[in-house]
């Protein structure tokens, strides 16, 4: 991810600038609650475990480190090698598009900047069309 700059022209990450630990936690826990909730995101919801609450945990700690902050996901349990751990879930367009909707909603409601929202929407729906393992 890149680094985003303060009017004083200090380099600050993606993570300090969504409001650090606080604005992850926020992001994570409405990305679930929707993904619980919605009917849009039935199919989503259905590939993963009755309790998201593990799900939640390792999206922060990934998403941590990813916008800059705390290697949390790394630190726990190694290289994230996103795609095989997800392989056994068929991941097919609608539960990507399921996915990203959550998450896209949940950047809308969580992250105040639409320049920050912007920035972090693009890599987020590479990475969810890579994690896509069926037609």
């Amino acid at each position: 991810m890149s680094d985003a700059t303060e009017p004083s022209g200090e380099t600050i990450t993606l993570y300090q600038a969504i409001g650090g630990d606080a604005g992850v936690r926020r992001l994570t826990a409405r990305f679930y609650e929707l993904m619980d909730t919605l009917p849009e995101a039935a199919n989503c919801r259905a590939i993963h475990p009755p309790s998201l609450a593990e799900s939640e945990e390792k999206l922060y700690e990934y998403l941590s480190g990813w916008l800059g902050g705390p290697p949390l996901y790394t630190e726990k349990r190694g290289h994230p090698m996103l795609r095989r751990r997800h392989f056994a879930a068929g991941i097919g367009p609608k539960e990507r598009d399921e996915w990203l909707f959550c998450f896209n909603r949940a950047l809308d409601e969580t992250i105040e900047s639409a320049g920050l929202r912007a920035v972090i929407r693009e890599p987020v729906t590479r990475l969810a069309f890579h994690m896509q393992n069926q037609e």
